[in-house]
């Protein structure tokens, strides 16, 4: 019953709401052949009956999640742990999002989570979240879809299940915004460089960005944004690791000046430019940059 090594075999599991059902039908698109919420008393099964497939079936992804029942998404993680000791190569990719943001997300669709049963959605989430600790801990991919976009989800699946390329249960979001207008809710660090040289006041850089090229020189070329650039990286990089090991899988670093258009957007440029060819799952984001202008535009007299 040893794998015959020709086959990619993934388990898609993870919280309800989180992207689950967009991961399988990224990975349907990228070859893979689906099935989703199979029993797990299935399982070995269908394993073994698509291995001896008569059609070539190299790639399989099978979704597992809290529709199953609690008994059997429970039995799900001694389940898997028997077949890898059997000889099958098996990946679990494990779909993961704050509380806060599932339960906006199952208003928006006015859906009701599997475990809801019309209680609090909140406790549902939570207990699905126990349920699910185990396989997390099995898990080989777990990506936080806190913050991510449907276009960056496919990215990230392509990353790993296409071009092949290691993958680190991490993702860093770096976004720049303006003070004037909040910090973001969302934000796990948050840095002020309002300290640095404004471009606002020299009449050639106003109308522009700090995405422009003349704004990130002006900005970037001082001593003080560099040693502070250097600082940030170093700091995060002692951060990261030590957050991954208490099972943070996600940051979100915030960088914020007067309007977020000039400052923050050239030191964020900066910061993602360091770590976006590292193991992390990397993005950045511009909230306010274009504020300012539409702000502008609304208070201009009709011609």
């Amino acid at each position: 019953r040893k794998a015959s090594g020709r086959m990619r075999f993934v388990i898609v599991t993870g919280m309800s709401g989180a992207g689950k059902s967009s991961a399988m039908k990224i990975l349907e698109d990228d070859g893979f052949f689906c099935v989703d919420n199979l029993p797990v008393s299935l399982l070995a099964t269908f394993i073994e009956l698509t291995e001896g497939s008569s059609e070539p079936l190299e790639r399989v992804a099978l979704g597992l999640d809290i529709r199953a029942g609690h008994n059997s998404l429970a039995e799900a993680a001694p389940v898997i742990e028997s077949l890898k000791k059997e000889g099958y190569t098996l990946e679990i990719l494990f779909m993961e999002a704050e509380t806060k943001v599932l339960v906006k997300r199952y208003k928006e669709t006015r859906r009701m989570h599997p475990l809801a049963k019309g209680g609090r959605m909140a406790a549902a989430i939570e207990e699905e979240r126990e349920c699910l600790k185990d396989l997390k801990k099995q898990a080989d991919y777990i990506i936080d879809t806190t913050t991510l976009l449907i276009r960056e989800l496919k990215q990230e699946l392509d990353r790993i299940f296409v071009q092949n390329e290691d993958f680190c249960n991490f993702y860093l979001t770096f976004v720049s915004f303006g003070f004037k207008y909040g910090i973001p809710a969302d934000a796990d660090l948050v840095f002020d460089v309002r300290f640095l040289p404004n471009p606002f006041y020299v009449d050639s850089l106003k109308p522009l960005t700090g995405n422009d090229e003349a704004v990130y020189d002006y900005v970037m070329s001082t001593d003080k944004a560099k040693t502070f650039l250097e600082k940030l990286k170093d700091m995060l990089s002692f951060l990261i690791p030590n957050y991954m090991i208490e099972g943070k899988t996600q940051l979100v670093i915030a960088i914020g000046c007067t309007g977020g258009k000039h400052r923050s957007v050239s030191l964020t440029n900066a910061i993602y430019r360091e770590f976006e060819n590292t193991e992390y799952g990397c993005k950045k984001e511009h909230r306010d940059i274009e504020k300012d202008r539409l702000r502008n535009i609304c208070r201009s007299p009709e011609k």
